[in-house]
């Protein structure tokens, strides 16, 4: 026998089903199938590069990504976060950048944040910067209003480059 769970008192009441003698019964959607649909405004889980990958290549994301791996090669996104664990031999560009692990390479990002158990070595440009006590930073650190304006094509990822056909 299964035990007997309040309802809940949100939830509005439900008329009795009433099906008519001729028409199937449709199968009923339960309200927690449609109440996890996402909207525009919600935030979608970060990607994760875990503790046993390797990556050698690019990578290029419109959400949040979480490297706790190896990447050699460039990262380009609009939320990055750099583990502990991590190694990253390439440049970063993002929208923010929050470093704990280790990085080898240009960081491009309005917000950057160096945590105590981050090591960077290569020129930081920023709107915002901020560096914990205890954090290795070796490069030179160049604030700008936009960060990402003076990117160059060979830079960005194909994705954001602009097209021959472009115009601007």
């Amino acid at each position: 026998m299964l035990p007997n769970f309040k309802k809940n008192e949100t939830e509005p009441p439900k008329p009795p089903a009433t099906p008519s003698a001729g028409a199937p019964s449709q199968p009923a959607i339960p309200r927690s199938a449609t109440a996890g649909a996402r909207t525009n405004g919600d935030r979608l889980p970060p990607s994760i590069i875990g503790p046993d990958l390797t990556i050698h290549g690019n990578l290029s994301s419109k959400g949040q990504v979480q490297i706790d791996g190896d990447v050699e090669g460039d990262i380009h996104g609009t939320h990055i976060i750099v583990g502990e664990r991590a190694r990253i031999t390439g440049g970063i560009l993002a929208d923010e950048v929050v470093v704990r692990g280790h990085v080898m390479g240009s960081i491009r990002g309005r917000r950057v944040m160096l945590q105590a158990q981050s090591h960077v070595e290569g020129d930081i440009y920023h709107q915002a910067l901020a560096i914990e006590q205890g954090a290795f930073f070796e490069g030179k650190s160049r604030r700008s209003e936009d960060p990402m304006a003076n990117v160059t094509e060979s830079e960005m990822p194909p994705m954001l480059a602009p097209t021959p056909n472009s115009v601007g």
